[in-house]
């Protein structure tokens, strides 16, 4: 009992301290106003970065080569170091990673029994680059921009570009299904979802931008400007990364699921 209150008045110091830091220091001076950090967060007009020299891109491109290069890298790994190494009785590791194979394999069997093998490899691979990839952001790297300001790396998928992108991939994950099935008649039930496309890439963009909008917001016009975004940036980046990979991956298996099913004259 007495460790509990010791427990518990070291936390409202903690959170005293923090208070009384904030109220003497302030919130920090900002170059820009709230509505240009959100625009330039959907348009990414001001903050580019200089490609080797080449061209200017989004911050959310340089995030997209950063954690694909870092999935293959880890993948090469994996494969190389580890997959050899698996035993009957698996470690911690072997364990993890059949777990989270499995997992998508389930789900593809599950939506799609008639074809899933190639099904469960995709959205394993798709939903490894969300939830990575939405976790990239709480690194906080940072890059200089044609400028000469810092800006921190984003999410790849907070790009409207990226997020369209991997909808558009998915979509057409799912026509090949319908096609290898069904050939024409494929492409008519594919078809018939025309807006699939569009739901799943906004979806994304949408999910991930908010965190990123609130929390600028948090920044801007909340006091305890340097203790609170760090609880509010945590929280949004991980629910978006498990939900927004959970989503996509099921709409995929279920839509490829049900063009791939063959057709009964």
């Amino acid at each position: 009992m007495k460790q509990h209150k010791k427990g518990l008045a070291l936390w409202l110091t903690a959170i005293l301290l923090l208070l009384a830091g904030a109220l003497l220091t302030g919130s920090p001076g900002r170059a820009e106003g709230v509505q240009e950090a959100m625009r330039d967060a959907v348009l990414h007009n001001v903050n580019q970065i200089s490609l080797f020299g080449w061209k200017t891109v989004n911050p959310g491109m340089i995030s997209a080569f950063t954690v694909t290069a870092v999935l293959l890298l880890a993948a090469a790994c994996l494969r190389i170091f580890a997959i050899p190494r698996f035993q009957m009785v698996p470690g911690k590791l072997q364990l993890l990673l059949e777990e989270t194979v499995g997992l998508f394999d389930r789900m593809a069997r599950t939506n799609s029994p008639h074809r899933f093998g190639f099904l469960g490899a995709y959205i394993f691979s798709a939903g490894a680059y969300i939830f990575v990839g939405t976790l990239f952001e709480l690194l906080g790297l940072q890059a200089v921009t044609t400028h000469g300001t810092p800006v921190t790396l984003p999410a790849p998928l907070s790009d409207v570009n990226a997020a369209i992108a991997l909808g558009t991939l998915s979509y057409l994950v799912i026509l090949s299904g319908g096609v290898t099935a069904n050939g024409a008649k494929g492409v008519g039930k594919t078809l018939k979802e025309f807006s699939l496309p569009i739901s799943m890439s906004f979806r994304l963009f949408g999910a991930l931008l908010s965190g990123l909008l609130v929390t600028e917001l948090v920044y801007y016009f909340v006091h305890l400007s340097f203790v609170l975004p760090v609880v509010v940036g945590v929280m949004f980046t991980m629910l978006h990364a498990l939900i927004q990979t959970y989503v996509l991956t099921m709409l995929t298996a279920l839509y490829y699921g049900e063009v791939s099913e063959p057709s009964h004259s």
